[in-house]
């Protein structure tokens, strides 16, 4: 039972009772009101629980009990006594914030103990509850922390574990928990491997990232009901005494070995083994031991996961994260359907991968509104085939980061699958580049004796009916750095068409976002749609002009959408932007529209003549030079000392200047003569346009109430509905 239902079930018990805005809480029994804020929360939680889950009767616990320790008068949050006049205790509860430091929470561990020696009690319960640890209090001296699973429901005995499948009277269930609370404790945990130094929060999250895989597949082994899981603390014992090592050692062989089977099941999420020492397996553990994370809502556990990723990422990594606003308005602009195959080739955390999912999976619900899991419900076969199958063999990411690329199968894997589409490469690779770089991983995964493997046979060229992308923009790509540069057709500078005898000639760099819009290209299928987040030089440079011919050759550009200078803002990036909407031509169609230019620009060179004008000038400026018209030679000097004087040096550059300028004269009006001509020759067609100032969120990131995304949408995708 939740918090929430816990405190609805007490009120209407009459054990406790709120003031009208809920800042102040009454314990009805004890007469007792207090602020109802941090630790108060946590407490209100604990006794609840061990009124209604652990049966307690109310009248058996006392909150806010004085404790004499030496000379100081202390007070424990919460005793349990074994009887109603209070003479024998049981149980100490010390309760702390919820956001309390790993540190802090050790301390409140031995504040409880202490509290308990002090009185006699049996056990300690030390919780915030994102995390809980049970104590059994030794009766041998020196008194020592003996940790056990769980303390005793009333009337029962210390159980050598919690939890257990659907639960009984002796064991607890996992628990589905709000999506604030999973947040929380996914922070929790990273804090706590990360806080002591022993790692730095990278090799935290990679960690953390593997335990939570191993919750998953816990979850997903068959069990019967009442057998226990394994991802939990089991008490050991040794000659009837608790043995905390055993403990620990054990817990962390049965993590080791659901780690080993997730591996083997998806050998393409982690390479390394788990890194971390029995002690760090049980700190995580205990943050995430309750939590039933099959069956949280996959909004909530996804955003959550996402909030989490973000608020880690934010400082190094932020350009691999799209906002949600903006990941929504394209996914929900493009026909994706359960049959599209469907590509991120920059994915990051895979943010539009888990959109285009959840597309797919709201179809699902059309398709078979009866097969939806609801409150406990199993989903149909029928309605998990239609979106598991997508996300199986469609819904492909690919990733340059090796780190971030684990995440966004970690992501997916958290929605139920769609990971083993994730691969880690550089995405401007040549394809069979890609294959072979997977290949040789799996290769070494086969040397390992694993031979369950996912072959990833989509990465193909003419493969994709939708690429839905926020390529890395602002760096450059090197000639000399990368082999694959010359396989790119804007990796090489254009032909002048009015420079006679021009040659190909390699640019010495290219912009990573005008490679990525070449690259998705050659992936897209003939009339497949590409989405992609554009700097706003790429629409709007005249040095970038070539760029956008190509475009306009190889696409029918579909929408320019604007987004505000602040869209990025939050994650580190300043520069305006756009999402521009493309479907790819046929090739006879492109190849049409390159004859139709090219055609263009012969004849306007034919009807002016220019390289019979472009020589003509040249042959007058040689003349004017050679025979110095234009300039006074006072000094009647011979033209080997005239060359050598200032006054003629500087005349010289004039006459080069000014015959430059008449040919540049010259060039603009062809120029322009050729955008005209184009215009009116080219077929026309509508582009759809929008300037979104409001997107959803402000320049820190923080949700705001307007977002015009919502509206433009809606018209983008009847537009794009209106193509056919």
């Amino acid at each position: 039972m939740n918090t929430e239902a816990l405190i609805q079930k007490a009120i209407n018990k009459k054990i406790i009772s709120f003031n009208k805005d809920r800042t102040r809480i009454t314990y009805l029994l004890q007469n007792k009101t207090k602020s109802y804020k941090t630790e108060e929360i946590v407490q209100v939680d604990a006794y609840l629980k061990l009124i209604f889950d652990y049966n307690y009767p109310k009248e058996n616990i006392k909150l806010f009990v004085p404790v004499k320790m030496g000379s100081d008068n202390r007070e424990a949050d919460i005793v349990v006594y074994s009887d109603k006049t209070h003479t024998k205790p049981l149980i100490v509860i010390e309760c702390k914030k919820s956001d309390v430091s790993e540190a802090e929470y050790k301390q409140s561990v031995a504040q409880g103990f202490s509290y308990a020696v002090s009185i006699g009690a049996d056990f300690v319960w030390a919780t915030s509850n994102i995390k809980n640890e049970y104590y059994q209090v030794s009766k041998k001296y020196p008194q020592k922390h003996e940790e056990i699973a769980n303390i005793p429901k009333l009337g029962g005995k210390v159980a050598a574990y919690k939890y257990a499948k659907n639960g009984n009277s002796d064991y607890f269930d996992l628990s589905i928990v709000s999506e604030d609370e999973l947040t929380a404790r996914f922070k929790q945990a990273h804090n706590a491997l990360w806080g002591g130094g022993e790692l730095n929060p990278s090799e935290a999250f990679d960690e953390l990232d593997k335990l939570i895989f191993c919750k998953i597949w816990d979850e997903r082994a068959l069990r019967r009901t009442g057998e226990a899981y394994d991802f939990q603390i089991i008490t050991e014992s040794n000659n009837g005494e608790i043995d905390n090592q055993a403990t620990l050692d054990n817990l962390a062989e049965r993590i080791h070995k659901l780690y080993d089977k997730g591996k083997e099941k998806d050998p393409e999420v982690f390479k390394e083994n788990i890194r971390l020492s029995p002690s760090r397996i049980k700190t995580v553990v205990e943050y995430l031991q309750h939590i039933n994370l099959s069956a949280t809502d996959l909004d909530s556990k996804g955003r959550a996961f996402e909030t989490f990723m973000g608020s880690f990422f934010r400082g190094d990594f932020g350009q691999y994260f799209t906002p949600r606003p903006i990941v929504q308005f394209i996914v929900d602009a493009l026909p994706i359907t359960h049959e599209s195959m469907v590509l991120d080739t920059s994915c990051g955390s895979g943010g539009f991968l888990l959109h285009a999912l959840d597309k797919v999976r709201k179809e699902a619900d059309e398709y078979y509104p009866d097969g939806i899991a609801i409150d406990g419900k199993k989903e149909s076969a029928e309605h998990h085939n239609h979106w598991h199958d997508f996300a199986e063999k469609k819904l492909c990411g690919i990733e340059i980061n090796e780190q971030i690329a684990r995440t966004a199968k970690m992501n997916m894997i958290i929605h139920d699958d769609g990971h083993t589409n994730v691969i880690a490469a550089d995405g401007l690779l040549p394809i069979d580049d890609i294959v072979v770089k997977n290949q040789n991983n799996e290769d070494v995964i086969i040397q390992q004796g694993i031979t369950s493997l996912t072959q990833n046979t989509n990465f193909e060229n003419n493969n994709f009916d939708f690429i839905i992308t926020n390529p890395p923009f602002g760096s450059s790509i090197r000639q000399t750095e990368q082999a694959y540069m010359h396989q790119y057709s804007m990796a090489k500078k254009d032909l002048d068409w009015l420079k006679p005898n021009d040659k190909t000639k390699n640019r010495d760099n290219q912009s990573t976002e005008v490679l990525f819009i070449e690259k998705c290209h050659k992936y897209l299928k003939e009339g497949g749609y590409l989405a992609i987040v554009v700097p706003d030089g790429i629409l709007t440079n005249s040095s970038l002009q070539y760029v956008r011919d190509n475009i306009e050759a190889d696409y029918r550009i579909v929408a320019i959408v604007s987004m505000p200078q602040t869209a990025f803002s939050a994650t580190g990036a300043g520069v305006k932007s756009s999402v521009m909407f493309l479907r790819k031509h046929t090739a006879q169609t492109t190849e049409t529209i390159k004859a139709q230019k090219q055609s263009i620009k012969d004849d306007i060179l034919g009807n002016t003549q220019f390289f019979k004008q472009l020589s003509d000038i040249n042959t007058n400026k040689k003349t004017d030079i050679k025979n110095s018209i234009g300039f006074e030679n006072t000094d009647n000097l011979e033209p080997e000392e005239l060359n050598k004087t200032e006054a003629y040096k500087n005349w010289k550059k004039s006459v080069n200047e000014a015959y430059k300028s008449k040919i540049d004269n010259i060039k603009e009006k062809l120029n322009d003569k050729y955008l005209a001509d184009k215009k009116s020759q080219l077929q026309d067609y509508d582009i759809f346009m929008a300037i979104a100032e409001n997107i959803g969120y402000d320049a820190t990131g923080k949700p705001t109430n307007n977002n015009e995304l919502d509206f433009i949408g809606q018209e983008l995708q009847r537009f794009i509905e209106s193509l056919g």
